[in-house]
């Protein structure tokens, strides 16, 4: 039985995620140039702000290019954005493209160059190599591996949503339970995700991301309930409230994918891979914690309940800050 073998060591790594997501920071720095006409691009810059300042990376370029005067800055709650007017004396393609300031940061950069003729680069760039070379172009593939990343790094270190996968690892008693409650967690939030991302749906960031902390803390309550009542955990109820928060948490996912964008001539892949890569994260995080969980198979059945129910009062305790943290952040 999963929940039976957790041991206190799954308290570690619920510190462990809120520790990472505080060291990496997954809003990475944007720019994307289009080609509107030979050696002239329109460019957008985005930058995430921490506290009250955006981060200190700006894009440089080669080659003879140069930004025109007159830019255009749009400032929100949590990224500023300028919009620009890059003139090269000849094409963007096969120069280097800096992101200055970035090895200093821990976030990435993702850029995006579409040419004339319609033909599109993209990669994510690193802190530890911040210059990148636009090749004459790139396909599909390219633009699958990128986002496929981004989608994994998104859940990896979005500690809300890995504390929620934690509680339903608590809840559940065994394997193929576990198996039908997260199929119905990846089913949910893979609709809402694209259904946001594509604009079909579209709700305030603030209020979701509060809710999002609200199911962290549900699902808490649920796996302390569940010891006093066993059939909480039992039936359908599980995967019943994994697709009902999935839904939710599917507009988180969705709203982290919007502040990167979307390649226009390769949404499909891109919306794909994003949605793929958070699936392969949650499952290698799933499989940590079962990884971990049989190292307490040799626990004594009256400290493999108390490892449970003191996890259970982290995440929730975790859950109930973060909900009043992001509440405060209304306005």
């Amino acid at each position: 039985m999963i929940r039976s073998l957790l041991p206190p060591l799954l308290a570690l790594i619920v510190v462990a995620c809120a520790a990472a997501a505080a060291a990496h920071e997954t809003r990475p720095v944007f720019l994307d140039l289009r080609e509107t006409a030979p050696g002239l691009y329109a460019g957008t810059w985005k930058r995430p702000v921490f506290g009250q300042h955006p981060v200190r990376v700006e894009p440089r370029f080669e080659a003879g290019c140069r930004i025109q005067p007159g830019a255009r800055i749009d400032r929100a709650a949590d990224s500023v954005t300028e919009r620009f007017v890059l003139r090269c004396p000849a094409t963007i393609a096969g120069s280097r493209i800096t992101l200055a300031g970035l090895s200093s940061l821990m976030i990435d950069g993702l850029v995006r160059v579409e040419m004339l003729s319609g033909q599109t680069s993209t990669a994510v760039v690193r802190p530890q190599a911040p210059v990148w070379r636009a090749p004459a172009s790139t396909g599909a593939l390219e633009v699958f591996g990128a986002y496929l990343r981004l989608g994994v790094e998104h859940i990896l270190f979005g500690w809300d949503h890995l504390m929620f996968v934690f509680g339903l690892v608590l809840l559940v008693r065994d394997a193929r339970r576990l198996l039908i409650t997260a199929t119905a967690f990846t089913l949910a939030h893979s609709i809402t995700l694209s259904a946001a991302a594509l604009g079909v749906v579209r709700l305030p960031v603030p209020p979701v991301e509060a809710l999002i902390a609200l199911s962290i803390l549900f699902v808490a309550l649920e796996v302390i309930r569940s010891r006093r009542v066993p059939h909480l955990a039992q039936g359908v109820r599980p995967a019943t409230l994994a697709f009902g928060f999935g839904l939710l948490h599917g507009l988180g996912f969705a709203s982290a994918l919007a502040r990167i964008g979307l390649p226009q001539h390769e949404i499909p892949a891109a919306l794909l891979a994003f949605n793929l890569g958070v699936e392969v994260g949650q499952v290698a995080f799933i499989l940590t914690l079962v990884g971990v969980a049989r190292l307490g198979a040799g626990l004594d059945e009256r400290r493999r309940e108390a490892a449970v129910t003191a996890s259970a009062y982290l995440v929730g305790s975790l859950a109930v800050f973060l909900t009043l943290q992001r509440i405060s952040a209304f306005g």
